[in-house]
């Protein structure tokens, strides 16, 4: 017997409005080209021209002369070649030309949708029976790249939801990378991409016991000059210099809303994208709380998994997910360690869920099969949507299953507190299955979140409406719990 599920009215669409100015860059001798033009302009036209653009856009940018003198900054490498001197260009001529750098990217015009709810650091002024929370979302826009986004509300007493209206401006982090690598431990985290031993062994012995990112890619370059008849080979040393541009800070400025704060893909093995963020409260065994997120960045062709991982949601760290049980989407990590260890859920292959267990939070071998398709309505694979809840009954895992005509639903099951490779329970009938209104976006009969949370005894999913929006449902704890020991395994 299918479970009776509230749908909430609070639903959430992609906003065309919210726009960040970003860099653009088309090629270096156009780039020349602006750049010569701009110069010759004298004063009186150069003001004539920046002027209006200043009055329009700082309406839409939080200080767009900053951001005009940023990207300005950047191009600033091609005056050499042009035999012009960048420090002497007056003030205004810079913005101009950084105007010319710079385009306005629309985070969400395309879908919003696939989040992850968690409880906000900030629980303060609260009556009682309510929780403020943080939401992230798949923001995706032009060319269907997808980025992180993020909203804040209240649950009330009542299990409503109220989600404050986003700022006015959008920022950009600061991106940090790291400027050193220790050659052992870079290379035993590059052992997942199964380079020959021989063409690893090439690339250590090219560099020092410390080393920087250029010394690196000159050796990479270097090789696949030597190799580049062996395209595969070529393609398989470019993921070395992808897995040293995994790492990286993103700083946010404290003047920021959270709904300011989007997370863009920043290194070359996320270009195409950053997908389906599953956020998680982790506390450690001397109760300090850590945020991390598992997430997908995609380069068009090949997927990485990694992770984020924050305290306060303004600086946030990224390091890529290695081993054999990090090949594929979805992975979900436990709230806290088990039996002295980190664990995570996962589908490496696509079909089956998996469990792991590691000693390193970033290092992931080992998986061995927890799920298995088993209902007509998850035939075609199962997996899980979001980390695992702690209950008194056991870990709580909210998965979703594909069955007939692609269609996307939500389900549950239970695994043992102390031994998770354990499934006590699953539910025989989905919770959510899409309804008539809920069919229709960029991917048809697609239900799927990325996280839920427990409040008031009743479990809270938010979760994308066929790629394209966002709604929230909510169901009774003790009956869904109950249900799924009834289910059996």
């Amino acid at each position: 017997m299918q479970l009776s599920i509230e749908r909430k009215n609070t639903k959430i669409y992609p906003d065309l409005k919210r726009v960040v100015a970003r860099f653009f860059f088309n090629g270096e001798a156009r780039a020349k080209s602006i750049i010569q033009k701009v110069v010759e302009m004298d004063d009186t036209e150069v003001n004539l021209t920046i002027m209006p653009i200043l009055r329009e856009f700082s309406r839409r940018h939080r200080n767009i002369t900053r951001i005009f003198e940023r990207h300005a900054d950047r191009v600033s490498h091609l005056f050499e070649a042009l035999q012009i001197s960048y420090e002497e260009l007056s003030y205004r001529k810079k913005l101009l030309i950084g105007s010319y750098f710079t385009n306005e990217y629309s985070i969400e015009s395309a879908a919003f949708f696939n989040p992850s709810i968690i409880e906000d650091i900030d629980q303060s002024g609260l009556e009682e029976g309510e929780k403020r929370i943080i939401i992230s979302f798949r923001a995706v826009g032009e060319g269907h790249v997808s980025s992180i986004a993020f909203r804040n509300g209240v649950i009330n007493r009542d299990n409503e939801i109220f989600l404050e209206s986003p700022g006015n401006y959008i920022d950009e982090a600061e991106v940090i990378r790291n400027a050193v690598y220790q050659k052992q431990s870079f290379f035993q985290n590059a052992v997942s991409i199964k380079l020959p031993d021989s063409i690893m062994q090439e690339v250590q012995n090219s560099l020092s016991d410390k080393f920087e990112y250029q010394a690196l890619k000159r050796t990479i370059r270097d090789m696949q000059q030597r190799y580049q008849v062996d395209h595969l080979l070529k393609k398989e040393l470019e993921r070395v210099l992808w897995l040293a541009d995994s790492y990286y800070e993103l700083n946010f400025s404290l003047d920021t809303d959270i709904s300011d704060r989007i997370i863009f893909p920043y290194s070359d093995a996320e270009s195409r994208g950053i997908e389906d963020a599953r956020f998680v409260k982790y506390t450690s065994d001397d109760g300090s709380v850590t945020y991390y997120a598992t997430y997908t960045a995609y380069d068009g062709i090949t997927i990485q998994p990694k992770l984020l991982q924050t305290k306060d949601f303004y600086t946030f760290r990224i390091m890529p997910l290695y081993g054999e049980g990090a090949q594929n989407k979805n992975l979900a990590l436990f709230p806290r360690k088990i039996g002295g260890k980190y664990v995570m859920i996962s589908r490496i292959d696509g079909i089956n869920g998996y469990i792991m267990y590691s000693d390193k939070i970033n290092i992931w071998e080992n998986p061995q099969i927890l799920q298995t398709p088993k209902y007509p309505w998850e035939f075609v694979q199962v997996g899980n949507c979001g980390s695992p809840i702690e209950t008194s009954e056991g870990w709580l895992v909210i998965t979703h299953g594909v069955g007939p005509m692609r269609t996307y639903c939500i389900g549950a099951s239970l695994l043992d507190l102390n031994d998770p490779r354990i499934e006590i329970g699953r539910l025989r009938e989905p919770l959510l299955v899409p309804k008539k209104d809920e069919r229709e976006g960029y991917v048809p009969n697609v239900l799927y979140s990325c996280g839920s949370i427990i409040h008031n005894n009743e479990l809270i999913i938010p979760y994308g409406l066929s790629d394209y929006a966002s709604g929230f449902a909510s169901v009774n704890l003790d009956k869904l719990l109950s249900t799924i020991k009834a289910d059996g395994v």
